[in-house]
């Protein structure tokens, strides 16, 4: 454990962050996977409807610092490639 006030200062606002970046990380993966599962399933209304809340959800991640935009840009283009290909 830390033992200067700083660095406990920063243990702590880094135990938040890391929670709140899991939380974040952990709801764009489920909107990745609604698209998926949509696209399984062949229904093109249900993942043109996922799509759009999976890529609302990568753009905040990148607006937030939590993932890079060539990372975002890459899985967009990804799915949307799948949602084109019902």
């Amino acid at each position: 454990m830390a033992n200067m006030k700083q660095q406990i200062k920063r243990y702590k606002n880094d135990n938040k962050k890391r929670a709140k970046n899991a939380s974040y990380k952990s709801a764009l993966k489920t909107a990745i996977k609604n698209v998926l599962a949509a696209v399984e399933n062949g229904n093109k209304d249900e993942a043109v409807k996922a799509y759009s809340v999976a890529a609302s959800k990568l753009d905040a991640s990148v607006t937030k610092g939590i993932h890079h935009r060539n990372y975002a840009s890459r899985q967009k283009s990804r799915l949307a490639k799948l949602v084109n290909s019902i």
